[in-house]
């Protein structure tokens, strides 16, 4: 059985510092057991550069990818669940999309 854990808000992309991500570890750690299933939630534009940028990053990875246009279809919410083994690698993907720009990170 896989434990899921709650979605922790990290605000608009551009690089975090190295103890920004110590502390998003820390709470990691205890949000939830690991190995588990950690859901990402990205905001970017609807049909824009960055959407094609973060599905093309993501797709590296074996998860599950959901997504929702919002009503007027200026935004698209991708849900990306991934089976993580460690905390570290819940950040890995969060640095990893940091060269996206205009895209905010839940």
């Amino acid at each position: 059985m896989y434990n899921t854990t709650k979605l922790i808000a990290l605000s608009n992309k551009n690089t975090k510092s190295d103890s920004f991500y110590l502390r998003f570890r820390d709470q990691l750690l205890q949000s939830q057991a690991w190995p588990g299933i950690y859901l990402f939630k990205f905001i970017v534009r609807y049909n824009s550069n960055e959407s094609k940028q973060l599905k093309e990053y993501l797709s590296g990875y074996k998860g599950e990818i959901t997504e929702n246009t919002s009503k007027n279809k200026k935004f698209l919410t991708l849900t990306f669940s991934y089976y993580a083994d460690s905390p570290s690698e819940v950040i890995e993907i969060y640095r990893g999309v940091e060269f996206i720009d205009k895209i905010i990170s839940l």
